[in-house]
């Protein structure tokens, strides 16, 4: 359903067949250390507890290891390592790509420049304080576009390369009191089709509280992947 970029990016190639019911150990010294324990669960797929070295010897478990799902929240705790709280990652199906890279962008939505930056300021103090720091939508990342009505910004998105891949993450708001008419769904389309033309995988993660958001991404086409966990940040192991 995916395309090779996304399953590539997530499972390693040397993943040995599991164990239902069972999270798998990867032990990965290249882990930068604010993702040096990391949990994956994917939909109709493995479950991966991915970690460095040094996390490994800490947590007592070695590569291809099987920990049932049942005992690795109490295996993390008893280790001290405490995690931050589980994304949700969705990707769009690989089939839908080209119709998706050729769909123009609807009227009243476009790609956002420096010229914007009076709406764009005029909508960030529109928005909640909260939506701005879970979203991160900024004028100044790789992508950002915009839908406008009554040339007021109501909603934006942007997009930048996540952590040296091709993976382009997306942040997206709408103004609370223009909710509900279609206009995060559009521009969330539009800068995903502009990603796909410059050759990168848009990638939509929210928190998996956020019921709302969730619902967008499928709304926008989005398919959810699996659910993603990283340790705290500044968790002193």
């Amino acid at each position: 359903m995916f395309s090779p970029r996304v399953t590539q990016h997530w499972i390693p190639a040397e993943l040995s067949p599991g164990t239902a019911g069972s999270v798998q150990v990867v032990i990965d010294p290249s882990m930068a250390e604010d993702r040096a324990v990391a949990v994956l669960h994917v939909v109709d797929g493995p479950s991966l507890l991915t970690l460095t070295p040094e996390r490994a010897q800490l947590l007592g478990v070695s590569s291809h290891q099987g920990i049932r799902v049942e005992d690795l929240a109490p295996r993390l705790a008893a280790a001290g390592i405490r995690l931050n709280g589980p994304d949700c990652l969705f990707y769009l199906p690989a089939t839908d790509h080209e119709a998706v890279r050729s769909e123009p962008s609807p009227e009243g939505t476009r790609q956002l420049t420096p010229e914007d930056q009076e709406a764009f300021t005029r909508f960030t103090g529109q928005a909640p304080a909260a939506d701005l720091d879970e979203a991160f939508v900024e004028l100044d990342h790789w992508l950002a576009f915009g839908t406008f009505t009554g040339g007021r910004l109501v909603a934006a998105a942007s997009m930048y390369p996540w952590r040296g891949t091709r993976l382009a993450d997306l942040g997206v708001i709408t103004l609370p009191a223009d909710r509900g008419h279609g206009h995060a769904r559009r521009v969330v389309r539009a800068i995903s089709s502009m990603a796909l033309q410059l050759g990168y995988e848009p990638q939509y993660r929210c928190q998996l509280s956020n019921v709302a958001s969730a619902a967008l991404a499928e709304s926008a086409g989005f398919v959810r992947f699996g659910q993603w966990d990283v340790v705290e940040k500044q968790q002193d192991l």
